[in-house]
């Protein structure tokens, strides 16, 4: 039995078998009081995995009498959105179309706004979902024509129902009679993380281990195997990744992008290319930091799989640039000055609003003139920056020399 398979079956039919989401799904909860009133709206679902968006999606769209389609946005293309799109012209259900579009942060803005006129007219009504901030990765277009809802990480008691429900299932499958304590039963569902749907196949894999009864060690082996593992293997990657591109090794780092990319962690890596642009390369080619940020910008519009190209580029990039991590040794010493509580007494000519006794570089020959400009409680001489090897660095620093000359 696969694990996709037990949470399938499990699925709830109604609002009321939806769990840890009575501010969206309870007596009183929003969605449910607005479909009772015989309104439906676009809506946009995000919070963690495993909460109950794509659930909630197909019941709404079951009580509201619509056809129910179902695209990911990790996968899907634009023709796939047309195909949609292309049914309107049918008669599917009394009321139409929902469209739930999972992901949809990996959804680039032409794709997002080949939806704008469908909803508009009511053709098609959108649900999307995604674990991300939907203000940072929705077309503004679709938010100000949707309403959007949090869904929440589940509480361990509330996912206990469900566990309930899977051990009632898999021993009426096995035609067995296993048992599960309430403090075992407790435990898994605490090590689920709010996933309702991770907490099953943890269940799942525990049962099936089990002789009689489920045992917290049952669990805790398959725990290390699904849930924490995979939190360390999403890290261990991007380290991977750095790691490859700081020893300026470009097979290597393509591989460790495309294992990522392959795992749908496009945006972890553009955050983390982005990073690496300024940790380690830094001042040894500076342009990086701009040429990595629009090969950043130009992947999350663009999506998958067309990002793996500029992200590509981005990583070969960074791999065979000169290296320099000058800029972070300058700042992290600062933050240690920062940190130990110093800096706290500005000379007064660098305050305003008079700048009394200021002397402004401009009027002096190179632009350059000896002034302090650290603060009185930190020695004079301290130094936070020192220029790297490299040939832009020491081009600086000549530069420097000359002007103080």
């Amino acid at each position: 039995m696969k694990h996709a398979q037990l949470a399938d079956l499990l699925r709830p039919e109604s609002f009321d078998g939806i769990v840890g989401q009575d501010h969206l799904f309870g007596e009183k909860g929003v969605i449910r009081r607005m479909l009772a009133g015989g309104r439906i709206t676009n809506m946009v679902f995000f919070g963690p995995p495993g909460t109950g968006k794509t659930t909630a999606a197909s019941i709404i769209a079951r009580e509201s009498g619509m056809s129910f389609r179902k695209l990911n946005a990790t996968s899907a293309s634009l023709a796939d959105v047309k195909a949609v799109l292309g049914e309107t012209g049918n008669v599917f259900g009394a009321n139409g179309i929902l469209l739930y579009l999972d992901e949809i942060q990996y959804f680039n803005r032409k794709q997002q706004q080949s939806l704008l006129e469908y909803i508009e007219d009511g053709r098609v009504t959108l649900i999307a979902s995604t674990a991300d901030n939907p203000y940072f990765f929705i077309y503004n277009a679709l938010l100000s024509r949707s309403s959007v809802f949090e869904f929440k990480a589940v509480a361990p008691e509330a996912i206990l129902p469900v566990l309930g429900r899977a051990l009632d299932y898999l021993n009426a499958e096995t035609n067995q009679k296993k048992t599960v304590s309430p403090e075992v039963a407790s435990y898994i569902a605490s090590l689920a993380g709010g996933d309702v749907r991770h907490a099953i196949v943890l269940f799942e894999n525990a049962y099936h281990a089990a002789d009689g009864e489920i045992l917290r060690e049952h669990a805790e082996d398959f725990h290390v195997g699904i849930g924490a593992l995979s939190d360390d293997l999403h890290y261990d990657l991007l380290s991977c990744l750095q790691k490859s591109i700081r020893g300026s090794d470009p097979d290597a780092a393509v591989f460790y992008l495309a294992k990522l990319l392959s795992l749908g962690e496009l945006l972890s890596v553009c955050r983390r290319l982005q990073v690496m642009a300024s940790e380690d390369v830094g001042l040894a080619y500076p342009q990086a930091a701009a040429v990595v940020r629009a090969c950043c910008e130009s992947a999350r519009e663009l999506g998958m799989p067309e990002a793996q190209i500029p992200l590509a580029h981005a990583a070969i990039l960074l791999a065979t640039s000169p290296k320099s991590n000058s800029a972070d040794a300058a700042v992290s010493a600062a933050m240690r000055d920062v940190e130990a509580g110093l800096g706290l007494e500005i000379p007064p000519y660098l305050q305003s609003p008079l700048f009394k006794g200021y002397k402004y570089p401009h009027d002096y020959p190179n632009h350059y003139v000896d002034q302090r400009y650290l603060p009185l409680d930190i020695p004079a001489d301290r130094h936070y920056y020192t220029f790297g090897p490299d040939k832009t660095e020491q081009a600086a620093a000549e530069y420097w020399k000359k002007i103080k000359g």
